[in-house]
């Protein structure tokens, strides 16, 4: 699995929003991350959410985004919109959930899917939501932490 873009946010624009508008928060692209084991990224807007909480980080495949750019005619860079961490190539993420997995020597627990929200149609494409059902990322609990860096496998 290689590490190909990574993005944290020091606040909410979506969650807790519901019937709301959407924050404001910038999503910011960087080369490397502090990953704490059981806490999250620091800096993140879910570092130390709630204890065990299962989103600590979150996974998304560059494949499947190439593949919803031409299926949903997406134009032009909307990564950063999906709000996920950690943008990989080369794994199936859905083999991960419920399953122990290592990216660059840090150790992670696969949680569930990071399930797309209606927020997704206006953020980066109209039917974005429905499409990424099924294909939406990883969230994942932090087992043993350090640095992830972009560009690395």
């Amino acid at each position: 699995m290689n590490v190909e873009r990574i993005f944290i946010s020091p606040g909410h624009n979506f969650f807790g929003h519901h019937d709301q508008p959407a924050g404001q928060a910038p999503i910011l692209e960087v080369k490397e991350i502090e990953c704490v084991a059981g806490r999250g990224i620091r800096g993140d807007r879910f570092f130390d959410h709630k204890p065990d909480y299962k989103g600590q980080i979150t996974f998304f495949s560059l494949e499947v985004y190439a593949e919803m750019c031409f299926e949903l005619g997406l134009r032009g860079d909307r990564l950063s919109a999906l709000r996920r961490n950690v943008v990989v190539s080369g794994d199936d993420l859905g083999l991960f959930i419920g399953r122990e997995f290592k990216v660059q020597g840090l150790r992670f627990l696969g949680t569930e899917e990071s399930r797309p929200c209606h927020w997704m149609n206006g953020a980066v494409v109209g039917g974005a939501e429905e499409w990424l059902r099924g294909r939406g990322g990883l969230r994942a609990k932090i087992l043993a932490g350090g640095i992830l860096q972009k560009g690395m496998g």
